[in-house]
């Protein structure tokens, strides 16, 4: 694990859910887990009442960013997000959506000022915040937006699951399985796998990522008898992306691309929709497996779970894939945030 000079910055999440808790478990184990240093935008005392609900002994310390690195080994530091927040897990409340929010801007300000290496987000209940009147469909394309403030845009993010045995990216997110064919286009195909090419150079360090693509419909449309997608939209597309120098094959059933001897040919799945390469990768390594937004100018990580709310403040959560997102968030910070190998 490298040592990072800037602490990373971990945001609320919902506060009715399980993300409290695991922040909370992942301080109180930062040595066993071999944590690198972080603090917590969102309200203090949320975050106190939370740790006596669950029985754990964590100090917490109010700390401006720059503080955080030398307060995180006697104590958990929170940077206040300014709003107060009830201790009421498993009663989610869209009064609390701007809290949320708040705590999601401050963080990626923080990167953009150079107060933090990376953000990291803890889970967030999409209908609250629906609610409250919140018009993007999730965390990922929320962080498209502010990574405008950036410049030299504009950014398009891509969501990557990554796990220890298995990598995927999907091309549609979060739409109805019945909007995909229609939203799957060949120039959508190429921005995907363009940018997963790119940040699998940049950020994990290979020098020709090897990009295993799915069909969409079963057995990659049989050609074309069970849909015509997989002829008309997805092969040529890759046929573009490898004239282009890339090293894609494909398209595949994905029925047949996870098992084991399948995952030792490929470092990356690009897949048609959420569920059918989300599926896999949770299914192996579901406590391990990290989401990260590529595309971004800035590190952004998350855990790949939900907010839990039948199980939030009652010690049932399980903090390993934070834990495995404050790593990843860690190794993924740019170069200079990086004061070599401990």
């Amino acid at each position: 694990m490298a040592d990072i000079r800037l602490p990373l910055a971990v945001t609320s999440g919902e506060p009715a859910g399980i993300g409290p808790d695991v922040t909370l478990q992942c301080w109180a184990e930062r040595s066993l887990m071999v944590l690198p240093p972080f603090y917590v935008r969102t309200d203090p005392d949320l975050l106190r009442s939370r740790a006596a609900r669950l029985g754990l002994d964590v100090p917490i310390i109010e700390v401006a960013p720059e503080d955080a690195c030398e307060a995180f080994s006697s104590a958990l530091p929170v940077v206040s997000a300014g709003q107060s927040v009830a201790d009421l897990p498993g009663t989610p409340d869209s009064a609390t959506a701007a809290a949320v929010i708040a705590s999601i801007d401050a963080c990626v300000a923080d990167v953009r000022e150079g107060r933090a290496a990376a953000v990291v987000t803890n889970p967030i209940a999409k209908k609250t915040l629906y609610d409250a009147g919140f018009r993007h469909p999730g965390h990922t394309e929320y962080l498209g937006e502010l990574a405008a403030q950036f410049g030299a845009g504009p950014h398009t993010p891509v969501m990557l699951l990554a796990g220890p045995e298995l990598m995927v990216v999907p091309v549609t997110v979060h739409i109805p399985l019945s909007a995909v064919p229609a939203a799957l286009t060949v120039d959508l195909i190429l921005e995907t796998a363009r940018i997963v090419d790119r940040d699998f150079r940049q950020r994990f360090g290979l020098s020709r990522p090897r990009i295993a693509v799915t069909g969409l419909n079963p057995h990659a449309g049989e050609g074309g008898s069970m849909g015509r997608e997989d002829i008309d939209v997805i092969a040529p597309a890759l046929e573009q992306l490898r004239n282009e120098g890339m090293d894609v094959s494909g398209p595949w059933p994905a029925d047949t691309l996870f098992h084991p001897e399948a995952r030792k040919t490929y470092d990356c799945v690009l897949g048609m929709y959420h569920d059918q390469v989300l599926i896999p990768v949770k299914t192996i390594a579901f406590d391990d497996t990290v989401n990260v937004t590529l595309g971004l100018p800035f590190v952004r990580t998350s855990p790949d779970h939900g907010t839990a709310f039948d199980i939030a403040g009652t010690g049932k959560a399980r903090p390993q894939s934070l834990a495995a997102a404050l790593r990843m968030a860690a190794v993924l910070a740019e170069p200079e945030h990086l004061a070599g190998e401990s």
